[in-house]
Protein backbone atom coordinates (compact mmCIF):
# COMPACT_ATOMS: atom_id res chain seq x y z
CA UNK A 1 0.00 0.00 0.00
CA UNK A 2 1.38 3.40 -1.00
CA UNK A 3 0.62 6.23 1.39
CA UNK A 4 0.49 9.88 0.41
CA UNK A 5 2.88 12.43 1.80
CA UNK A 6 0.00 13.89 3.80
CA UNK A 7 -0.76 10.50 5.36
CA UNK A 8 2.89 9.88 6.19
CA UNK A 9 3.21 13.36 7.69
CA UNK A 10 0.15 12.82 9.86
CA UNK A 11 1.50 9.47 11.07
CA UNK A 12 4.88 11.04 11.80
CA UNK A 13 3.27 13.83 13.83
CA UNK A 14 1.63 11.19 16.03
CA UNK A 15 5.05 9.84 17.06
CA UNK A 16 6.68 10.80 20.33
CA UNK A 17 9.04 13.77 20.30
CA UNK A 18 12.02 11.46 20.55
CA UNK A 19 10.85 9.33 17.61
CA UNK A 20 10.10 12.44 15.49
CA UNK A 21 13.62 13.71 16.13
CA UNK A 22 15.07 10.34 15.18
CA UNK A 23 12.98 10.25 12.00
CA UNK A 24 13.97 13.81 11.08
CA UNK A 25 17.63 12.92 11.56
CA UNK A 26 17.29 9.86 9.34
CA UNK A 27 15.55 11.87 6.62
CA UNK A 28 18.17 14.62 6.69
CA UNK A 29 20.98 12.06 6.65
CA UNK A 30 19.38 10.39 3.62
CA UNK A 31 19.55 13.69 1.71
CA UNK A 32 23.02 14.77 2.72
CA UNK A 33 25.27 12.73 0.50
CA UNK A 34 28.34 12.39 2.66
CA UNK A 35 30.45 15.14 4.13
CA UNK A 36 30.87 18.49 2.38
CA UNK A 37 33.87 20.38 3.80
CA UNK A 38 32.66 23.71 2.40
CA UNK A 39 29.23 23.27 3.98
CA UNK A 40 30.79 22.26 7.30
CA UNK A 41 33.08 25.31 7.25
CA UNK A 42 30.14 27.63 6.50
CA UNK A 43 28.06 26.05 9.26
CA UNK A 44 30.87 26.42 11.82
CA UNK A 45 31.22 30.09 10.83
CA UNK A 46 27.46 30.56 11.25
CA UNK A 47 27.46 28.90 14.67
CA UNK A 48 30.41 31.03 15.77
CA UNK A 49 28.63 34.20 14.62
CA UNK A 50 25.44 33.19 16.43
CA UNK A 51 27.36 32.49 19.63
CA UNK A 52 29.08 35.88 19.37
CA UNK A 53 25.70 37.64 19.03
CA UNK A 54 24.45 35.95 22.19
CA UNK A 55 20.92 34.99 23.16
CA UNK A 56 19.56 38.48 22.39
CA UNK A 57 19.61 37.51 18.70
CA UNK A 58 17.73 34.26 19.30
CA UNK A 59 14.23 33.91 17.84
CA UNK A 60 11.49 31.49 18.77
CA UNK A 61 11.27 28.40 16.57
CA UNK A 62 7.70 29.32 15.60
CA UNK A 63 8.95 32.55 13.97
CA UNK A 64 11.88 30.88 12.26
CA UNK A 65 9.67 28.06 10.96
CA UNK A 66 7.14 30.59 9.63
CA UNK A 67 9.90 32.43 7.75
CA UNK A 68 11.21 29.18 6.27
CA UNK A 69 7.76 28.07 5.17
CA UNK A 70 7.14 31.46 3.53
CA UNK A 71 10.44 31.28 1.65
CA UNK A 72 9.66 27.77 0.44
CA UNK A 73 6.17 28.78 -0.67
CA UNK A 74 7.64 31.63 -2.74
CA UNK A 75 10.01 29.39 -4.71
Amino acid sequence: MVRSLQQLSQEALELSTEDRLALATELIDSIEDGSDPEWERAWIEELTARRARGSAAARPWSEVRKDIMERLANR
